[in-house]
């Protein structure tokens, strides 16, 4: 094996601190054409989809890929806007609003860069970048809350294989989960309260994660604990009781059984149980794409208010609001601990100090 290596290195070359941003991924266009190579790296995952390769190579080349690019074409025409694709417009925005904190708090010492699990910007090739421009420490934030072996676990496989093919290795951390952070607690409860502030308080809020095949809680994925933990700690949060709110699970693929209660399933079922109306949050997506504009914007909002809904309203993902993007910096900076200088380690630990006598 050829191993990766910078032969133009500089020895006076001041180090740098990376810091990766990762998302799922999204195509380059919201065509079939775009979407087959998309789905092909996203569906082959073994993380994704746990089946032994030579079936799944069947059915995956042999149905799938002949069949699903053409209908999620079409999905993805419908939330495809200015700047192209939103998860990749809204990354970019997190990207540069993390940057911009960490530098003002630190100087300029690091390297801030965004990168997808599937599609472009290719986490391999961001990377690159990031080596090239001088970085020998390295964090990586996935920006999925809750962990999850098809989301968190691949992005550290990615981030592992590449690293495996270089020659000089950075100083490593990586983030895994955030699901119970108080910050990114606070910053989902007062995005709920800002849209309560304007539109008044439905009568139940639903909580809806992206599903995942029961089979992986089974063998040992923490994802459904950690999205219910979410959940009771927002709802503490804005001082709900149990029956004021729901967690349910979207985007289902698949015969096999996923978790459960389904978010179409159960819109479609309460007008009959008295409830007419509803306000949908998605705690588990930090950027607001595919599955929370069309699935939950558009295709549930239709399935609720046929079966009878009077109001439905979908809360916006946290993107990049001035709260998320606090949380998120607050969360890189804990990881930072070591690598900032003495004087600046001291700050920290002082503000996890203060944070955690206010969380008790």
């Amino acid at each position: 094996m050829k191993y990766v290596g910078q032969s133009d290195y500089q020895h006076s070359t001041t180090p740098k601190i990376g810091v990766l941003l990762t998302n799922l991924g999204t195509p380059e266009a919201p065509t079939a054409k775009a979407l087959r190579p998309y789905l092909k790296q996203f569906l082959w995952d073994p993380r994704v989809v746990e089946v032994p390769r030579p079936i799944w190579w069947l059915i995956l080349n042999g149905i799938i890929l002949n069949t699903r690019p053409k209908r999620s074409a079409e999905a993805y025409r419908e939330v495809w806007n200015e700047r192209g694709s939103p998860l990749l417009a809204h990354l970019e925005d997190q990207v540069a609003g993390v940057a911009e904190r960490l530098n003002s708090s630190y100087g300029d010492q690091f390297v801030v860069r965004g990168a997808m699990r599937y599609g472009t910007p290719a986490i391999g090739a961001v990377l690159s970048e990031m080596f090239d421009a001088g970085i020998q420490k390295l964090v990586v934030l996935p920006l999925y809350p809750q962990y999850g072996g098809p989301t968190t676990g691949s992005t550290f496989d990615e981030i592992s294989a590449d690293l495996t093919r270089r020659r000089w290795l950075p100083a490593f951390r990586f983030i895994s989960a955030y699901h119970d952070d108080p910050r990114y607690i606070g910053a989902m409860a007062e995005s709920i309260r800002a849209h309560w502030a304007e539109h008044g308080r439905a009568q139940k809020l639903v909580l809806s994660y992206h599903g995942m095949p029961k089979r992986y809680l089974v063998e040992g994925d923490p994802y459904h604990c950690q999205c219910h933990k979410t959940s009771r700690l927002i709802g503490e949060a804005l001082g709900l009781a149990d029956g004021d709110m729901m967690t349910t699970f979207q985007s289902r693929f698949g015969r096999e059984e996923w978790l459960q209660p389904y978010t179409d399933e159960t819109l479609q079922s309460l007008p009959a149980q008295g409830v007419s109306e509803v306000q949908v949050v998605c705690p588990g997506f930090s950027a607001d794409c595919l599955e929370t504009i069309e699935e939950i914007g558009m295709e549930n909002r239709d399935t609720f208010m046929e079966a009878g809904g009077t109001r439905y309203e979908y809360i916006p993902c946290l993107n990049a609001d001035a709260g998320h993007l606090d949380a998120l910096t607050a969360l890189i900076t804990d990881e930072l601990q070591g690598w900032l200088g003495q004087e600046h380690d001291a700050d920290v630990t002082a503000r996890l100090a203060r944070d955690l006598g206010a969380a008790q």
